[in-house]
């Protein structure tokens, strides 16, 4: 992992920090796991905008990841290490020995022609999944599952890791990448290891242009909105707007709007620093 600091030969060169892409072996995608991925403009089906400063974009195609990792006890070979524009993370094409193709999260230091298994026999190396009653206290894990059988939903995205740290029964207490501590069944499904592209923090896009392929439009500060489109418009001169709030009034910056009688409430060990 690396990142590349352009020379200055253009204003928009002179602050760009770019991945050094060390990692990908390959530029060229697997077809049979592509789909369509339409773009919505931030519209809803009556063209009603729903989603601010969306829109526009480059043209992409969505990759079909298997965040599941459901096909226990066969061993695949990782054949490419790629980028995909859908994520931050990048992605590993596994060539399972009956065949099948899939794309999985890739993980920092999982190579190419490295044997990766998924399911209750898998040994808690880099890149293989296996439910938490099986992996070592202390473990750095990724990819985790909150429900079993749900599918990978959090520790997903570049540089993300989370810790096991306890077992008792059928729970056990995972620190989250948030710092939240929390109790997740034994049965969910984690894959060892750190997710890849772990410098995406490091990257400096250096112009607005490249945040608009993104599909991202500018935003407006409600600081200088007129009183009738936000709470905190209006005002002579550059009034700061009093306390910062939504559009609909809620204040931001520290309001817990978390429900206090949401029933997960009681997995959670120990809420997040704010």
């Amino acid at each position: 992992m690396s990142v590349r600091k352009l020379k200055p030969i253009t204003s928009a060169q002179r602050f760009r920090v770019v991945n050094g892409f060390d990692a990908i072996t390959t530029d060229k995608p697997e077809k049979s796991l592509l789909a369509p991925n339409k773009k919505s403009g931030g519209r809803n089906s009556q063209g009603k905008m729903t989603m601010r400063y969306i829109g526009g974009g480059h043209k992409r195609k969505y990759r079909i990841i298997d965040f599941k990792r459901n096909k226990t006890g066969i061993p695949a070979e990782v054949a490419s290490i790629e980028y995909d524009p859908n994520r931050t993370a990048f992605i590993a094409l596994l060539n399972y020995q009956d065949g099948e193709k899939r794309y999985i999260i890739a993980q920092n230091g999982l190579q190419v022609g490295q044997n990766v298994v998924s399911g209750e026999g898998a040994t808690p190396e880099i890149g293989n999944a296996m439910p938490l009653s099986q992996v070592p206290l202390g473990t750095i894990i990724s990819c985790i599952e909150l429900r079993p059988g749900q599918g990978a939903i959090m520790a997903r995205s570049a540089g993300a890791f989370a810790q096991l740290m306890a077992r008792d029964g059928k729970f056990a207490t995972v620190k989250l990448p948030s710092g939240e501590t929390r109790l997740i069944l034994v049965d969910c499904m984690a894959t060892i290891g750190v997710v890849s592209n772990s410098d995406h923090q490091l990257i400096v896009s250096g112009k607005a242009g490249r945040t608009r392929w993104l599909g991202r439009r500018p935003r407006t500060r409600p600081v200088v909105m007129n009183p009738v489109d936000h709470p905190m418009g209006g005002g002579e001169g550059r009034a700061s707007g009093g306390h910062p709030r939504s559009r609909k009034g809620i204040p931001a910056k520290g309001y817990r709007t978390r429900t206090k009688t949401k029933a997960s409430n009681k997995y959670i060990v120990e809420r997040r620093k704010k």
